[in-house]
């Protein structure tokens, strides 16, 4: 999601075509224009990296970010179909970070929390190599009128034998100068560019939609009009992810490189409260 799937078993796709103030408790722009710079669950041809698709300069030549958030105009319901979040679904994940396995359970909670006047959900992720805990976090997420999918901020925390060793990458829209940022939009186009988080120094992901019409087979099945997406982080240009959301089921896999490593996700189950 954006906040952030570091998923992971291999999976197989092939591709047609060419896509302050902070309380907690429980309510609702239209994204900013950026000049432009997924895991296609190992695509069988993964977009290559483009030179351009992020500055080369990293946020030098960006101009200021300030979105207009007016809490009205979103909501706590995520419908758009590349990107649902349906409180109470489970969505399961395997992959690998270079040979090693990994598992990422993503859960849909029945929580909100208002940021910046905006009531987000919660969605709370654990990520584990061989039974042993890897990082947990905690995304918040909200729509506006128009159907984009915004994300609020993470609360990030990695584990080294049941303890935390780092928190790095956690923000929160509204607090240290960061903004939420759009991680779907309502009517992808081949080329639009967004950023996804931003809390400048710490949270700067940045997404270009490179396909709409991919076709992506993973292990829970095979899915059409896929939406592709490139992301970068403008803080760390070595990483290069590709990532595949399905209509009607949201994000399914992706690949790349991440901080040094070859990372690959791929959706295994999708679980629904009774």
């Amino acid at each position: 999601m954006a906040g952030r799937l570091v998923l992971a078993a291999a999976l197989v796709a092939v591709v047609a075509g060419c896509n302050a103030g902070v309380s907690s408790t429980t309510s609702p722009t239209v994204p900013p224009t950026v000049p432009p710079p997924t895991a296609a669950p190992t695509l069988a041809s993964s977009p290559p990296a483009n030179p351009s698709a992020a500055p080369s300069s990293g946020t030098a030549s960006l101009p200021p970010y300030h979105p207009t958030i007016d809490p009205a105009k979103f909501s706590d319901q995520i419908t758009n179909p590349y990107f649902s979040l349906k409180p109470g679904t489970t969505l399961i994940y395997d992959g690998k970070r270079d040979d090693t396995p990994r598992r990422t359970e993503m859960t849909v909670t029945t929580e909100t929390k208002t940021i910046m006047g905006v009531n987000c959900i919660v969605v709370r992720d654990v990520l584990t190599s061989n039974n042993a805990l890897v990082e947990k976090t905690v995304d918040w997420y909200a729509q506006d009128i128009d159907g984009n999918v915004w994300y609020f901020g993470e609360d990030t925390a990695e584990y080294i034998n049941g303890a935390v060793t780092s928190t790095a990458g956690t923000w929160l829209a509204g607090v240290d100068g960061a903004w939420p940022g759009i991680v779907m939009e309502a009517s992808p186009k081949i080329g639009d560019a967004y950023r996804q988080e931003y809390r400048p120094g710490v949270a700067e992901d940045y997404a270009k939609i490179q396909k709409l019409d991919a076709t992506v087979t993973v292990p829970l099945g095979s899915y059409d009009r896929v939406v592709v997406t490139e992301d970068t982080d403008l803080l760390d240009t070595t990483k290069l992810e590709h990532k595949s959301y399905a209509p009607g089921v949201g994000f399914v896999g992706s690949e790349g490189m991440v901080n040094g490593h070859h990372e690959v996700t791929s959706l295994v189950s999708v679980l629904t409260a009774p």
